[in-house]
């Protein structure tokens, strides 16, 4: 878990039309819904694709088919038919969202009073999924707290604070996806589930030392998966970005369509910076990388930022380079998340840096604020 990053897995969903596998039939009732549903949504991933389908809730009852290659985390969402005052229902995401793992073969999804309020038959891996969220729900309540106190913080612009606090909250968090996750799969490599909960306890800043033990412990039938080919790629990507590697060398254009090479760098203390323009966490922590380079430019460090823009907004990305006062290296393809330094770092998340010794050892990651000047002071002690 991290506060204040986009994510890659935030992209709209992509639909597609290609079908393999096994078919599996969802049927799902409602009862007692305080609105009267219209449609409801399912959202699932099979073959390495995101999937949407939609279906018109008739007598409290709707149905969705498919095909399955392996077990997916599915979403269900309820729209309502507007009122006889007609006002739409506004959606919300406790009382309008459920989760349901879903697999080959007849799945019963029932909702009473609310349509999050689910009870699932059919489906093995969503039984292991129920006891698994069990399991994470006392590290939620102590975290709820933590929540509030970050975001009142985030509007007081209280940034010390706020760092302290995220502190808290990531501690928590990692407590919870030792005990939670890494035991679920230590204990059960061959449940249908394994691979999801190996996922969640990698993240999106995958620490190869250990989750590839993690990973070398599943079944077979769990390699076998296709998310599982995406996600050992992800590993062996970060085998190349650990502390203590050397960083993947790479070459792209500036913001004069002049090509710069990270080892045109070698030499300096060098921060290989990930954000866009579009980004508001990236945008935040701006001021703070600002000032860190002006402190220490002239004392054999230097910045080369790497953009995550979008095709045809080279003029946004160039316009917040100015507004934010990035005096530094700016390179990007502009290919948004297909970034080609971006796939090659395993770039999931943004802002995310990685800093590097003169030798291009990298030394450091995802250090912001205190800490990235904290880091720079020792090193250049």
């Amino acid at each position: 878990m991290k506060y204040g990053f986009c994510l890659l897995f935030c992209l709209p969903l992509i639909i597609s039309a290609q079908e393999s596998g096994k078919p599996f039939k969802l049927n799902g009732t409602l009862k007692d819904l305080k609105f009267q549903p219209e449609m409801v949504y399912l959202q699932y991933q099979a073959n390495g694709e995101w999937k949407t389908d939609s279906t018109v809730v008739n007598e409290n009852k709707y149905t969705f088919s498919g095909q399955l290659n392996e077990p997916s985390q599915a979403r269900l969402r309820v729209k309502y038919k507007v009122g006889e005052d007609g006002v739409k229902v506004p959606m919300s995401g406790l009382r309008d969202i459920a989760t349901v793992f879903i697999q080959p073969g007849k799945i019963k999804v029932s909702a009473v009073d609310s349509f999050s309020n689910i009870s699932v038959k059919g489906s093995d891996v969503h039984t292991e999924y129920a006891a698994l969220r069990e399991q994470e729900k006392p590290f939620e309540e102590r975290m709820k707290p933590l929540i509030e106190k970050y975001r009142e913080y985030g509007k007081a612009k209280d940034l010390a604070n706020q760092n302290k606090t995220e502190e808290e909250l990531e501690a928590i968090d990692k407590e919870k996806n030792e005990k939670v996750y890494a035991e679920y799969v230590i204990t059960n490599p061959e449940s249908p589930l394994a691979l999801w909960a190996l996922k969640q306890y990698a993240g999106w800043d995958i620490n190869a030392d250990k989750v590839e033990p993690l990973y070398t412990s599943l079944s077979q039938k769990n390699k076998d998966y296709p998310s599982a080919a995406d996600f050992r790629e992800a590993l062996e990507i970060a085998k190349t970005t650990g502390i203590g590697k050397f960083a993947p060398d790479f070459t792209q254009n500036d913001t004069l369509d002049q090509p710069v090479s990270l080892s045109s760098l070698r030499g300096r203390y060098v921060l290989v910076d990930f954000w866009a323009s579009w980004c508001g966490p990236c945008r935040a922590e701006n001021p703070n990388v600002v000032k860190v380079f002006n402190r220490y430019k002239d004392r054999n460090f230097h910045i080369i930022g790497v953009s995550l823009d979008r095709t045809g907004a080279k003029e946004k990305w160039m316009k917040a380079i100015h507004d934010d006062q990035l005096t530094w290296t700016q390179v990007s393809d502009l290919k948004f998340w297909d970034n080609a330094v971006a796939k090659q770092y395993g770039i999931r998340a943004i802002p995310q840096n990685f800093l590097l010794d003169p030798e291009g050892k990298i030394i450091a990651k995802n250090i912001r604020g205190e800490e990235l000047e904290k880091k720079l002071a020792e090193v250049m002690k």
